[in-house]
């Protein structure tokens, strides 16, 4: 019997565009991605997007659809990403990080409060990286010393990218934890993904859907970088060339179970902070373009799943 798991990239605001291509799936399933999918992981705001997708309302129904979430990425995208020039100028150069904490934090409690990892609909990944410890973390939903952890505190660490947001500090089981972006180790967390379904459903076959935020179509000019511009451009490069060797081993490993679907960004920024109003609608006309081209793997995948 198949299993079937989800994994979805980091990518800051681009996160919209894998939120379109599982709303356009959860149209053509006729249902909602939690009852799709037996395992799901998500590296920052991937892992808002999948945990959103898999948090539970009072009945215990799915509380958001993927188009719920897309809507958040357009309504709150530019808060989380708000900062005034003299932070994001001055005071960059002595906190490290460009934007406050307490905008994402706002938006994590919005739409996540106090659930804990524990009630998610389905099995929730979330890698982190701990660099107190120096050692990757996991958040994971079917892990007892760890499921008791609130959803926006494990949102928070995930999506702490080094020079945009502070670390979250976190004690689990009395232990510090001082966690960053995982986006550092496992930009793409479709090998962990796969890893951990390994061990969680030993005997079954293993279908896995992966879904990028979108990339670099052109080549970095190297020489117009400032001191600040090559960090972020390093970080960027850093991302990117970690999703081409999971891509690599995945495919070697699954074949034709391993389903990428990744678009190149042609009108988009790939900055990860680029929330203005142009650059949002970009980013959907990217992704209908992604699902437009990926026609035939959402339909396959659909149907295969279905059987």
């Amino acid at each position: 019997m198949a299993k079937y798991i989800l994994s979805v990239d980091g990518g800051g605001i681009r996160g919209i565009i894998p939120a379109m291509i599982l709303a356009e799936i959860e149209k053509r399933a006729k249902k909602p991605i939690s009852q799709i999918f037996d395992l799901v992981a998500g590296t920052s705001t991937g892992g808002i997007v999948v945990a959103g997708l898999c948090k539970k309302d009072r009945r215990g129904n799915p509380q958001y659809s993927a188009n719920d979430l897309v809507e958040l990425y357009k309504e709150d995208g530019p808060h989380i990403f708000k900062s005034s020039f003299f932070r994001r100028k001055i005071l960059s150069w002595f906190s490290g990080t460009q934007y406050p904490y307490e905008n994402i934090e706002f938006i994590l409690e919005k739409y996540f409060g106090d659930d804990i990892l524990k009630n998610t609909l389905n099995n929730v990944l979330i890698p982190s990286y701990d660099i107190h410890n120096n050692c990757p973390f996991f958040f994971k939903s079917w892990k007892e010393d760890r499921n008791f952890i609130k959803l926006k505190d494990a949102l928070r660490a995930t999506t702490a990218a080094p020079t945009y947001f502070e670390p979250k500090h976190l004690n689990v089981k009395q232990e510090k934890r001082v966690l960053v972006d995982g986006g550092v180790f496992a930009h793409n967390p479709a090998a962990c993904a796969y890893a951990n379904s390994k061990q969680l459903f030993p005997n079954a076959q293993i279908v896995l859907l992966s879904i990028g935020t979108g990339r670099l179509s052109n080549p970095i000019k190297h020489e117009e970088l400032g001191k600040i511009g090559w960090v972020k451009t390093l970080l960027n490069v850093m991302f990117a060339s970690s999703l081409d060797v999971v891509n690599y081993q995945l495919d070697k490993i699954m074949d034709d179970r391993y389903i990428r679907i990744q678009s190149q960004l042609t009108i988009a920024s790939t900055e990860m902070d680029n929330v203005t109003s142009r650059n949002i609608k970009s980013l959907q006309l990217e992704a209908n373009a992604a699902i437009e081209d990926n026609q035939e793997v959402i339909d396959g995948f659909v149907k295969y799943q279905a059987r």
